[in-house]
């Protein structure tokens, strides 16, 4: 298998078929009883090869040229490398890996999606945001539309010849959803005139789509306040005939687009409908449940940012690996005293080395936790045991804030060491590594900021969840990775994995006795620490499940085989060498990281108060003086 500069196409397979077993569970699945390992190994080599050969070039150009907005028109013009790219990802039908192929899709186990969508997103996540939220206005429809909305809007953005966005925020509601303006009202013929406002809309207007089919919250004239009062309506671009030819524009402009420190080739607009008073929709599902349908996508969308984060990282850790092994700089340490020493890659500094070696191990924990917040999900919706079922959707739950705002951060952090393994030629826009860390940040912003993913894991997750069932089932999850470990893993790592748990269950005690007293700003104040250390803990899981596996095949292989006879039979022996690496990332995170967890508790646990004591004069003091 070629290598390719953005993902580790073994380690993807790696957490497929033996961690997950995915093929495995295809096979006991009657919903999947046409697919086999095979099938899913050409899936995934076609992914591979659109990312890197069609898309990945897109990355620097698209950023160069960005979007452009035409005042005259009103018109969001994409950089223009994009086109053929996105008809490249369209005819692949990659769209609908994991949709039924009654409305165009391959019937896929969702987690084979996620991976397709991980190459794509490394290769150029900006570009996969246009498909990547027409898939998820798609979804809405298919799940909580008529059949005839379904029939009008299905096949032609599976096709790629319409587009869709997520039409939530407001320029004074954000966050809180609930305080929206846009407001809806009926007319006699179960339509609504929609009038308001939407910013911070992604693809929201384009010269790509022929339409656009928008699903907007809005208030229905007369419904009550906050987040129950709300409905959501699919508002299109252009109104569509009954034969399904475009018909006359809608009242919905764009009114500007955003001008950002990354994401470039991505049209962040600002949307307005009805400033005419002529702006119709039609209301999907039923009235005052828009909050609950449109959670669907955001869930989706948050385990999609989960996964750009992800990818993102594993590009610039593949780029610095790639450079650390082809730069030449200085003399290895033991050989600073000698003035014949040849000079070597830089990969063979230790601090060079600590760096690559803390980026894989990231990126590998990450990638166990995307794929299974994933595929937990794919066996919520179609596993046929009860209980199975109920297990998925409790582990999802707790997992996708943890995944969201756990990665997001880590990637701030990971293309940031990508640049500094480069030195001051990662700092210049020659290398690709400068965008990917300005690309990263907004990751930890949007579909909801990570702040908000904390409070949702401590509140809604976690301590308001029934009887913390949440917590119980990841609990479980982590106790069976440890006993299967056992006598398998070095002692050493187990017993750090489980005192990890043992200490956790102490921090969620004490909130629970918070929460019963109503301490409730402590709570707050502590949720992004929280979060936090919970995405440790389940990067030791991910570590400790892949020992469990990699630690026996790479004694297979390897045997006791040491020193310079090692080292020449892991570079001709890729497998050998694939399990040794996995070995050492997984022994790096456990030893030297995931200690740093305990720090985090022990904080917790302190309850320093702060945080509630401070107030605006402490933060404008020094400036008023």
């Amino acid at each position: 298998m070629a290598l390719n500069p953005i993902v580790d196409s073994r380690d993807i397979r790696f957490v497929l078929f033996e961690q997950l077993e995915v093929d495995k569970f295809a096979a006991k699945n009657k919903r999947y009883a046409d697919f086999d390992k095979d099938t899913f190994e050409s899936t995934l080599d076609l992914a591979e090869k659109l990312a890197v050969e069609k898309i990945y070039p897109t990355y620097k150009d698209g950023d160069r040229e960005g979007c452009t907005f035409v005042p005259d028109t009103k018109e969001v013009k994409i950089p223009k490398c994009y086109k053929p790219a996105l008809d490249a990802y369209y005819e692949t039908g990659f769209i609908g890996t994991m949709d039924e192929p009654e409305i165009g899709g391959m019937g896929m186990p969702a987690v084979l999606y996620l991976a397709v969508m991980e190459y794509q997103c490394a290769a150029n996540y900006n570009i996969m945001m246009y498909p990547g939220l027409t898939h998820g206005a798609m979804e809405l429809v298919n799940t909580f539309g008529t059949q005839e909305q379904k029939d009008m809007y299905i096949p032609k953005m599976m096709s790629g010849e319409w587009g869709g966005s997520m039409c939530l925020t407001e320029p004074d509601a954000g966050s809180d959803v609930g305080a929206l303006k846009t407001k809806a009202v009926k007319q006699a013929d179960g339509t609504y005139k929609i009038t308001g406002q939407k910013i911070f809309i992604s693809s929201g207007e384009n010269d790509y789509y022929q339409n656009m089919i928008h699903p907007v919250l809005a208030r229905i004239e007369g419904d009550p306040a906050g987040t129950k009062g709300i409905s959501i309506f699919i508002v299109p671009k252009f109104l569509v005939n009954k034969d399904g030819s475009l018909g006359e524009s809608n009242d919905v402009s764009c009114a500007g687009i955003e001008h950002k420190m990354g994401i470039k080739g991505s049209a962040t607009c600002t949307l307005s409908f009805g400033d005419n008073g002529n702006c119709k929709g039609w209301l999907l599902g039923e009235e005052r449940k828009g909050m609950k349908i449109m959670f669907q996508m955001m869930n989706e969308a948050r385990l999609g940012v989960g996964m750009q984060a992800l990818a993102l990282s594993s590009a610039a850790y593949m780029h610095a690996a790639t450079y650390a092994k082809n730069r030449i700089q200085g003399v290895h340490v033991t050989q600073m005293l000698n003035p014949e020493a040849k000079s070597i890659t830089i990969s063979n500094h230790p601090d060079v080395k600590r760096m690559l070696l803390w980026m894989k191990s990231y990126v590998e924990g990450m990638r166990f936790m995307t794929y299974y917040l994933s595929h937990s999900l794919n066996i919520e919706r179609f596993s046929e045991s009860e209980e199975e079922r109920k297990e998925a959707l409790g582990i999802a739950e707790i997992m996708i804030p943890i995944c969201k705002a756990g990665n997001s951060d880590k990637s701030v952090e990971i293309t940031s060491e990508a640049m500094q393994v480069y030195g001051g030629y990662g700092f210049c826009s020659e290398y690709p590594v400068e965008q990917m860390m300005r690309d990263s940040k907004i990751t930890c912003i949007y579909e909801g900021t990570n702040g908000i993913q904390s409070m949702d894991l401590t509140m809604r997750k976690i301590l308001m969840n029934e009887n913390q069932y949440n917590y119980s089932i990841l609990k479980k999850k982590m106790s069976e990775a440890i006993k299967k470990a056992k006598g398998i893993v070095d002692d050493k790592y187990v017993a750090l994995v489980e005192r990890g748990v043992q200490k956790l269950d102490e921090v969620i005690e004490m909130m629970k006795g918070q929460m019963a007293k109503g301490q409730f700003l402590l709570l707050f104040m502590n949720a992004t620490p929280l979060q936090q250390a919970m995405f440790m803990l389940c990067m030791a899981w991910a570590h400790l499940s892949s020992l469990a596996i990699t630690q026996p095949k790479m004694k297979e292989l390897v045997g006791d085989k040491k020193g310079e006879d090692r080292e020449k039979f892991l570079k001709d022996n890729a497998e050998a060498s694939f399990y040794s690496g996995k070995v050492v990332s997984s022994q790096f995170y456990l030893g030297a990281e995931f200690p740093k967890y305990f720090g985090k508790i022990e904080a917790l646990l302190f309850g320093e108060g702060a945080v509630i004591k401070a107030s605006d004069p402490v933060f404008t003091g020094m400036l008023e003086q």
